[in-house]
């Protein structure tokens, strides 16, 4: 039976009862749909990248289903209908993650500068800079204009 992950968006203002509910009835369609849901995750409420339907955040849901084509074809369109849903995607996947999905484990990333981001640089802050005119066997820009 094909893989699937379903993730969802759901409203900023719903409770995490309320997001349970609704994962809880995804979960519903596929098995009535003779599918399986093998995996749930709630990522919680995060901030969007841009506002989608007036919401700067919304809670995410991520389901793992073995199911065929016509389930996933239910459990898009009972979504669709549903308004407390403002932005859906379903995949279809080789197989599953073992243990939990990258988001999941987001927290273990080392923190930017331990991987040379911003603030962590090679750089010597105080050394003069070649490109500026500030070199030792320069004169000063004053000199060289006169």
């Amino acid at each position: 039976m094909p893989n699937y992950e379903h993730v969802f968006l759901a409203r900023q203002d719903l409770s995490q009862a309320q997001v349970d509910a609704l994962a809880e009835v995804a979960t519903k369609i596929v098995e009535d749909n003779k599918g399986k849901v093998v995996k749930t995750e709630t990522w919680g409420l995060r901030t969007l990248t841009y506002k989608i339907q007036k919401n700067r955040k919304a809670h995410f849901v991520m389901l793992d289903i073995e199911a065929n084509g016509d389930t996933i074809a239910e459990l898009e369109r009972q979504t669709r209908m549903n308004e407390d849903i403002i932005r859906y995607m379903t995949v279809r996947v080789d197989e599953h993650e073992k243990g939990p999905s990258v988001m999941m484990r987001k927290s273990d990333r080392p923190e930017r500068s331990e991987r040379g981001g911003f603030g962590g640089g090679d750089r010597d802050r105080g050394a003069p800079r070649p490109d500026r005119g500030d070199r030792p066997d320069r004169a000063p820009r004053a000199e060289q204009e006169a």
